[in-house]
């Protein structure tokens, strides 16, 4: 797939190269390191961080079509009734944002910056051409699972994400943007950075647990000792967690790790429940709500309503020639209109 121009762009469908952009991680990241504050003193990190991050991958990536998906209201509710200490840790850091002086600022404090900031992105995406996904009860992983494996399976996609879990979704129609890294994961990166293939990433994972998510993996199997204990996961061949099973079980009993991996059956079980993306364990219901949000017509952009908004908040500072920034939208707002017949 080659994401890096647009021409013949009048030849593509609007679902020939869609971006699907994990919202939350995306917003997280641009609060937490983008200090900058508008005319009034008030913290626009979050908000200016995100558009910025957002246009700059568009530019990057040439997409015909932009998914924005956010966790929805208990979202991690289906993975808490399996394992109730799932993203127990997790939580909003004092001092997320540790340039910014919130006690010289008008709204005071972190939590209620970023949750105006939140709010205020979401108007803003209303006015872009872009699909909004939000479905209550679900996590955006999932979400963004099922639009890769199920409603767009064969069409090319790239996530927009620095979670880690996308990696295992990649194969030929299906890349991972990294923003931060700013650079694309296909089959190929990944072994270059893990020495594991797509295909496997998911037994690497179970095995290794996940800190930021609070889900524990087995004692001691950190990726070099995986790849020097377990090299058929190195190979090109999808290796499962009955193949690991398998393995451990004829594995040398003298051998502790893949002892300790054996006797960690439950553990491994209910690490690839709580991580598994290939085969989203979502209700019919759930199912139908997402692929009405990615099916219904694509927002029209509403460049004068977007610029009053603009105004308001005053993010001129951050980004001063608004009218050359909103290019990428008006080509975006192209497709649009080839998508919804008009």
């Amino acid at each position: 797939m080659d994401y890096n121009n647009g021409k013949n762009d009048e030849n593509k469908e609007p679902n020939s190269r869609v971006l699907i952009v994990d919202g939350l991680n995306t917003f997280i990241r641009a609060f937490a390191a983008n200090p900058s504050v508008n005319d009034d003193g008030v913290h626009i990190g979050g908000l200016v961080g995100f558009l910025k991050s957002f246009r700059y991958s568009i530019s990057k990536l040439k997409p015909t079509r932009c998914i924005v998906v956010f966790d929805g209201k208990d979202g991690s509710k289906r993975r808490r009734k399996l394992f109730p200490e799932y993203k127990q840790k997790r939580r909003v850091r004092d001092r997320l944002n540790r340039n910014v002086s919130w006690s010289d600022t008008p709204l005071g404090d972190e939590k209620t910056s970023m949750k105006m900031q939140i709010g205020r992105l979401i108007k803003y995406l209303e006015y872009l051409p872009v699909t909004i996904v939000y479905i209550d009860r679900t996590e955006a992983d999932d979400c963004i699972a099922y639009i890769c494996t199920k409603l767009l399976p064969d069409e090319d996609k790239v996530i927009m994400s620095t979670d880690k879990d996308f990696l295992q979704l990649i194969d030929n129609s299906t890349l991972v943007w990294n923003p931060t890294k700013k650079c694309i994961y296909d089959e190929k990166a990944v072994f270059e950075e893990y020495g594991l293939y797509a295909k496997n990433f998911i037994t690497y994972k179970i095995l290794n647990g996940d800190k930021s998510d609070n889900i524990s993996g087995v004692r001691g199997a950190g990726l070099k000792t995986i790849i020097k204990n377990i090299p058929l996961m190195t190979e090109d061949k999808l290796f499962t967690i009955k193949d690991l099973i398998s393995f451990t079980k004829n594995a040398s009993k003298k051998n502790k790790f893949l002892s300790n991996i054996h006797d960690s059956y439950l553990l491994l079980k209910r690490n690839y429940i709580l991580m598994q993306l290939s085969d989203v364990d979502i209700s019919n219901k759930i199912k139908l709500e997402i692929q009405s949000s990615v099916r219904r017509d694509i927002p029209q952009f509403l460049k004068y309503k977007f610029s009053v908004m603009f105004m308001q908040d005053k993010l001129w500072s951050s980004i001063p020639d608004m009218d050359s920034w909103s290019k990428e939208f008006i080509r975006l707002n192209h497709f649009r209109k080839t998508y919804n017949g008009t």
